[in-house]
Formats: C-alpha cells, structure tokens, sequence
C-alpha cells in the first residue's frame, strides 16, 4: 500500500508516524517543501531569538518513512504532481498542509517560518529606542509582543487589535492584558487599516480605523488565517474559507482516498491548533487502518481542553474550555500557568515525533 502524506506540520507528521507504526507493510512518502519540522507554536521564540521553532525532518520521522522537499502542484486521480513535474502515486493520501497568513502590505508576517526568520533579522537590526508594532489581539499577538518585549526592554512594542485578548473570558482577559502592561506593551485596541511604507526596508506609519496614526520601526503580522490553495487547485470541494470540505471520518468529500487534517480540513468547529491537527491526525490515521482491516470506520468527535497563551517566559494564561471550545470562567495565570504551557508545546512535539499521546 502506497500513502503519501502532503505537510510535514504537527498533523502530517503524527499522521506519517502513526500510519508507520500501525501498518507495517505501507510505503510511506512525506512530501514537504523544507526538510524540517516547524514548530509553528514556537515561532514568536524563534523571531525573538529565544528558542529555535526548526528540527530536521529526518529526526522526527520513524525508520522507513521516506521524505521528499518539494511543493505539491495538485493532487488526485491517485496521484501527487510536485511543482516540477514529477508525480508520486498513491492509494491513500493525507492532506495536512496546514495554514498560512495573509499578511498587510508593509508587514511582515510571524505565523511562516519564512515571516519569523524575516522578522528576526529585522529585530536584531533594530536599534535602541525603536519601535515595534504588532497587529493581531489574539494568541499569537499576545505571544509575539510579549516575546519581543521581554527579549528587548529597549525598543517600544505596541500591541494592536480590535480586542486584544478578547477570545479569553473577562478574567483571563484581564490577566493576560495586566501580564503585557508588566512587560510594558502598549496596548491599543483598534483595527489597523494600513500601513503606510516608510524609507527603509520595514518601517511605515501604521494607520488606524479610530483615525489616529503613529511611526513604526518594524510592524509584525500576528494573525494566522485562510489556507495554501492547494485542494481548491486540485478540484477537491472546499468551503468558502479554502478549507477541503470532509466527511464525518475526515475523507475528503470528492475523494474518499484522500483524508484532510488539521487547519486545511473543515472540521465544523474546529480552529487553528496544534489541539485540533493531532486528534484529526490520530483519528484519520485509525480509519485507515480500520478500512484496511475490513472495519467500519468510525466519526471523528471534536474535543478541546483549554487555549494555552505564553506572556513572555515565566508568564501564561491557561483558559480552560468545554469539549466543543467555549469558554468556562476557569482559568489559570502566573508560572504554574506558563509550565503547563511548556509541557503542552513539549507533548506537542512528541506526539508529532511518535504518533501516539492522542
């Protein structure tokens, strides 16, 4: 049996391991565009200089897996095309391809390998007294601000959204804007509507939609949304947002051979995290397994536990979330907070590099 996995992110890699250690006889491909794993949940430390978000490929893949540096071009009809003309067949595929960033013009986006590494360069060009701006009030905003701010007490880091920590409940809320005040970021809640380019390579005057406008030295992209095109291209049905539309077992709905998890899957409810890739992950690597033992394949269920935020090193806000990811009033702050944090991110990646925990 032949399966190629497309994505070498938390999803494609626990998808490649786990099908490894399940099935013993399958030949599995990963095809990835770079030959390492990124940590995308350790990226604001890799901007910042702080921890390295990268590890070779080829240390995180079981013995057998064979894997491929290439951009996939399309795929179906039992066959991945790479973007120079050579195929790869298949009689299963894994589409893991995960998310990407869209960023404004005149930023540079952090939720990339390629943005963070543009961004830490910038940064550690950037002289005293400069300024930072981040646009994004969510997680990763949160994370990339406070992140910059610790590592550089000597520049001015703004943060802007429409409601900065405004996904958490007023407590936690409250708790992650009094942690940013610490590290002293400014907060700004309002929607950035341009950013005007200055004279140098990443500097500008952000604009914003209150009408105010102020100077930037470098402005960073912290929002994570919309999807590689890749199953569009290929002629796989998707939802408004570019996500591969699934069945109740994640199968793509044009191609039961073709299985579609993490961010690039819709999943109903489910959003952006490394908490939705890996149980997607498990789960359509278990079906598989399941169809190739001649049983019925069963739905996958959506379950949450918390979203986990870092602000700065020894600072985090847990928010604790029901099965289906509302809030609960519950939560958490403080370092207890930022270690149940750490051990996440380490679970994460070990999972990934296993294929078990999920």
């Amino acid at each position: 049996m032949r399966i190629v996995v497309i994505g070498a992110g938390y999803a494609g890699t626990f998808a490649a391991n786990r099908l490894a250690r399940k099935l013993k006889s399958a030949e599995i491909t990963v095809v990835n565009p770079r030959p390492d794993f990124v940590e995308r949940v350790r990226l604001h430390q890799q901007l910042a200089g702080t921890a390295t978000a990268a590890a070779p490929l080829a240390s995180m893949l079981r013995d057998g897996i064979t894997s491929r540096v290439g951009t996939v071009d399309k795929i179906g009809h039992g066959s991945v095309v790479l973007d120079h003309g050579e195929s790869v067949d298949f009689d299963y595929a894994f589409l893991a391809v995960g998310s990407t960033a869209r960023p404004m013009r005149g930023t540079v986006p952090v939720g990339t390998w390629e943005g963070a590494e543009q961004a830490r360069v910038a940064l550690a060009a950037l002289p005293a007294g400069g300024t930072v701006t981040v646009v994004g009030g969510g997680p990763t905003g949160i994370e990339t601000a406070a992140e910059v701010a610790g590592v550089r007490p000597d520049v001015r880091v703004r943060l802007v959204g429409s409601s900065v920590a405004g996904c958490f409940s007023h407590g936690a809320r409250q708790r992650a804007r009094a942690g940013l005040e610490r590290l002293r970021v400014d907060i700004v809640d309002d929607d950035v509507t341009e950013v005007a380019a200055g004279p140098g390579r990443c500097d500008g005057t952000v604009h914003l939609r209150s009408g105010t406008a102020f100077a930037s030295d470098l402005t960073l992209w912290a929002i994570v949304a919309g999807v590689p095109d890749l199953a569009a291209r290929s002629g796989l049905a998707v939802d408004s947002e570019g996500r591969a539309i699934v069945d109740e077992c994640l199968r793509s709905v044009t191609d039961e051979r073709i299985f579609v998890v993490g961010d690039c899957a819709a999943v109903p409810g489910a959003r952006f995290a490394c908490q939705s890739a890996e149980p997607q992950a498990a789960h359509a690597a278990d079906t598989l397994v399941r169809l190739v033992e001649g049983r019925e394949p069963e739905p996958y269920s959506l379950r949450y536990l918390a979203v986990c935020v870092s602000v700065g090193r020894r600072d985090a806000v847990v928010q604790f979330t029901r099965r289906d990811d509302t809030l609960r009033r519950a939560y958490l702050g403080g370092r207890t907070a930022a270690v149940l944090k750490e051990v996440a991110c380490r679970g994460a990646r070990f999972g990934a590099r296993t294929g078990t925990g999920v």
